[in-house]
């Protein structure tokens, strides 16, 4: 393992942003039909694509270079996470929905069920 600690944990929390974030790049995708063959192909690799480019960055920030070790291991990070990716985009994550309050509001609950 060549990628630092640091820089894996960033790796990380860029792909579960852009899983969580990957309707917006299917939307974006979808701009390029019919020049594009396949939406959620497109969507992948710019997910991958902005991915990468974080990476990257991270490693200018520290004013290093990645070594062929780092591109390889990094190039696993992906193909480890590419599946979870995929699923995000032709199945997007739900959006939580939050719980539905009693029409009376909370306050009011025990009135519905008083008759004086």
């Amino acid at each position: 393992m060549t990628i630092s600690k640091e820089n894996r944990d960033f790796i990380d929390s860029l792909i579960d942003y852009y899983i969580n974030e990957s309707e917006s790049y299917k939307q974006i995708a979808e701009n390029f039909v019919p020049e594009i063959e396949s939406v959620p192909d497109t969507a992948f690799g710019i997910i991958t694509g902005c991915v990468y480019s974080g990476f990257l960055q991270a490693y200018q920030n520290q004013q290093q270079t990645p070594g062929l070790d780092d591109m390889r291991e990094f190039n696993q990070i992906i193909k480890d996470r590419a599946a979870l990716i995929k699923k995000a985009i032709l199945v997007p994550p739900k959006p939580e929905t939050p719980k539905k309050e009693p029409e009376n509001g909370p306050e009011n609950t025990d009135s519905v069920n008083n008759f004086n």
